[in-house]
């Protein structure tokens, strides 16, 4: 088994077959400041720029030992694309989405025509194309994106979003669809490009926000259909105690899930999604990765090993003043534990 690839083993362990031992990447978010200032792709211009956008990736990939280069660095792109207005954050802030395009109704709601050329799309396209002429073709690539259920609130504003749930069940279901459509293309576009896993973060399905209810009626079928309609394995980072959907999330047909400490029990969570769906996670990234020290997150990263987590990796994005020697620790841990 020595001679397996970064890629092979990642790919494996998400598919459910055996590995020589847990994978270490991040599904989620990898820009930090003292990567930025090292090679010189700071935020916010790494969010635009392909190059430095790839830079700051491989970076991680490179000086931490994270076991995946995992691109773009937020949750805009395609809401950008599809236009929302957004603010591109500042060196340790994230963009976010500061105005929707379909506040009080769907009137005028198209896609794009050239949709994979709006917006940030294709920096990200080229930033993708980079890592890959750069890793090689046996280190797995990370194609992160906004899921469906968060593009459709930003499209339409949360408010009228959980609005319309409740009270225009024809107009959420209309912006849900039009969402998953836009996110399967943007999915495929990035498969193309070269990335060998898909991983959407869908925060606005968390049951803080959506009732359970909702997550499995109407949430369900279009997380459902974006993996079956994205050509490659598929993860899905739902943020907060997924617990109440934790068996529906195991039914949307995504590889893994990826999950924060707020879950609790990895071997109660891994009961619950059988051979559905592997458990990826769920060290906390504001609570131990950030503050550290060292200790601490060795035993929680051997923890959730020996609980039986089957890619290891920050419970949610990895917060921009994390030290690289913290995620290291993650990855030594996992080292130290097969050691």
């Amino acid at each position: 088994m020595s001679d397996i690839t970064l890629k092979e083993r990642l790919l494996n362990a998400l598919e459910g077959k055996q590995v020589d031992k847990v994978p270490v990447c991040s599904v989620t978010q990898t820009g930090i400041v003292e990567l930025m200032d090292e090679v010189g792709a700071p935020w916010p211009e790494a969010h635009s720029d392909p190059e430095q956008m790839a830079k700051l990736a491989i970076a991680n990939y490179e000086r931490s030992g994270l076991e995946a280069v995992r691109v773009p660095y937020c949750l805009t792109v395609l809401a950008e694309a599809m236009g929302c207005e957004v603010n591109m954050g500042t060196k340790n802030r994230q963009p976010s989405v500061t105005a929707h395009p379909y506040p009080k109704d769907l009137e005028g709601m198209k896609m794009p025509e050239n949709l994979i050329d709006m917006g940030r799309i294709q920096a990200v396209l080229d930033a993708i194309k980079i890592i890959r002429e750069r890793v090689g073709p046996d280190v797995p690539i990370i194609g992160g994106m906004e899921g469906p259920v968060t593009l459709a609130s930003d499209l339409s504003s949360v408010k009228s979003f959980m609005k319309w749930s409740l009270k225009k069940p024809e107009l959420f279901e209309q912006v849900l669809d039009f969402a998953t459509e836009a996110t399967i293309a943007y999915a495929n576009s990035m498969v193309l490009a070269g990335a060998d896993v898909i991983s959407i973060a869908d925060p606005v399905a968390s049951p803080d926000l959506m009732s359970p209810d909702s997550f499995k009626n109407v949430l369900q079928p279009r997380l459902q259909n974006f993996s079956s309609n994205v050509d490659s394995v598929t993860v899905l980072h739902i943020c907060g105690n997924v617990n109440p959907i934790l068996n529906y999330m195991a039914d949307c047909g995504f590889e893994g899930l990826s999950v924060e400490e707020k879950i609790g029990s990895i071997k109660k969570a891994k009961e619950i999604l059988g051979e559905r769906a592997r458990l990826v996670g769920n060290i906390s990234s504001p609570f131990t990765l950030l503050p550290g020290p060292v200790d601490k997150i060795k035993s929680e990263a051997k923890q959730a090993i020996a609980d039986g987590v089957d890619v290891l990796a920050p419970g949610c994005g990895i917060a921009p003043m994390t030290p690289v020697s913290h995620i290291k620790a993650m990855v030594e841990a996992r080292d130290e534990y097969y050691s």
